[in-house]
C-alpha cells in the first residue's frame, strides 16, 4: 500500500509539473500580449472571418480573446459586445461552436506538441476546423430558416477584478484548481485499473475509437479529455507518450479528437449560457470531430511514416526543443 501511494505521489507530480511548465509561460505571454494591444490586432485580422461565418465584425474580438485566453475570457467580452448587436441563436450557435474548438490556443497546443503532434498542425486543424464548421452551420441554419429568432442570455457574469494582482490571485487559484482535479483524476485512474474497470472501459469503447484510429493503449486518455478537457486528457498522454506506452499513431488521433471534442460537459453547458443552441455546439461538433478524426486517420494510413516524422509528430521527448 505504501508503494501504491509513493507511485501515485510520483505521477501526480510528474503530470502536474509537466502542466505547469508549459501553462506558466503561456499565461505570462498572453497576458503580456493582451497588454500589448495583441487581441485587438487579432481580432481586426479575424473581422472578414466573421463575415464569412455569418457574424458581425464586433463578434471578432471575442473570439480573439478566447483563442488566446479561454472561454471565460471570452464570455465576459461576449457579455459586452452582445447587447450592441442584435444576434439570433443561430449566430450565437455559431460563434459558440467557433469558441469551442479553438480556445486557449497557446496552451493546449503547446500540450499537443508537448505529447509529439507538430504545432503548425495543431493550430491548422483547430482554427480550420472552427472556420469550416462555423461556416456550414451558418448556412445550415439560414438555408432550413431554424432559429432564427433572437438570443436570450441566460446568465450574466459579475464584473472582472482589474489589475495584475487580481490576475495573478486568479491565475494561481487556477493553478490550485487543476492540481486537486489532476490528484483525484489520477487517484481515480489507478482505482479503476486496481478494480479491472479500466479494462471494461476499453472493451466496450474500443470498436468506436479503433473506427477513429486509436488504440487501447490510448483509450482512457481520450476519455479523460473528452470529459474533463484537453489540459487533463493531454498531459497524461504527454506521461504516456514519453514513456513509450501509447504508439505515436494513437497520440495524434486522439490529441486531434481531443482538440476537436474536449470538456463536452463543462464547455457545452458555459456555451449554453450564451444563448446558444445545442444542435450546433454539442451534437454538430460531435459528428464533426468523429468524422474528421476518422478521416484523417485514413490519411495517416494511406501516407508513409516519413511523411508523417516530417509534418505530423515527433517524438515528445524532444517536443517544443
Amino acid at each position: 500500500m505504501k508503494q501504491w501511494f509513493r507511485e501515485l505521489l510520483l505521477e501526480i507530480y510528474q503530470v502536474a509539473s509537466t502542466l505547469f511548465k508549459i501553462m506558466i509561460p503561456a499565461l505570462l505571454l498572453v497576458k503580456l500580449l493582451e497588454e500589448l494591444g495583441g487581441v485587438e490586432i487579432i481580432a481586426a485580422l479575424l473581422g472578414p472571418v466573421m463575415v464569412l461565418v455569418g457574424l458581425p465584425e464586433s463578434m471578432a474580438l471575442v473570439w480573439a480573446t478566447t483563442l488566446l485566453t479561454n472561454i471565460y475570457t471570452g464570455m465576459v467580452i461576449f457579455f459586452n459586445q452582445a447587447p450592441l448587436e442584435q444576434l439570433s441563436v443561430a449566430q450565437v450557435t455559431v460563434l459558440g461552436t467557433m469558441m469551442l474548438i479553438a480556445h486557449t490556443l497557446p496552451i493546449e497546443a503547446r500540450i499537443a506538441q508537448k505529447a509529439g503532434v507538430r504545432l503548425g498542425v495543431t493550430l491548422l486543424i483547430r482554427l480550420l476546423s472552427a472556420v469550416l464548421l462555423g461556416f456550414v452551420l451558418h448556412h445550415l441554419y439560414a438555408w432550413g430558416g431554424w432559429l432564427q429568432q433572437p438570443s436570450q442570455m441566460i446568465w450574466q457574469p459579475g464584473e472582472v477584478p482589474a489589475g495584475l494582482i487580481a490576475w495573478g490571485v486568479a491565475q494561481l487559484k487556477s493553478l490550485g484548481v487543476i492540481l486537486v482535479i489532476i490528484s483525484l483524476l489520477l487517484t481515480t485512474l489507478k482505482l479503476l485499473r486496481l478494480l479491472g474497470i479500466e479494462r471494461l472501459l476499453q472493451w466496450l469503447l474500443q470498436p468506436l475509437l479503433r473506427m477513429l484510429g486509436i488504440g487501447r493503449a490510448a483509450t482512457t486518455i481520450t476519455i479523460v479529455g473528452f470529459t474533463l478537457g484537453l489540459a487533463f486528457g493531454g498531459g497524461l498522454l504527454i506521461k504516456e507518450a514519453q514513456a513509450g506506452h501509447v504508439p505515436y499513431r494513437d497520440v495524434f488521433s486522439a490529441m486531434t479528437l481531443l482538440a476537436l471534442c474536449h470538456s463536452m460537459i463543462e464547455d457545452t453547458l458555459l456555451i449554453l449560457l450564451l444563448g446558444a443552441d445545442i444542435s450546433g455546439i454539442f451534437w454538430m461538433r460531435l459528428v464533426y470531430g468523429f468524422v474528421a478524426v476518422a478521416l484523417i486517420s485514413r490519411l495517416m494510413e494511406s501516407s508513409s511514416e516519413r511523411f508523417h516524422r516530417r509534418y505530423l509528430i515527433h517524438s515528445p521527448e524532444t517536443a517544443g526543443s
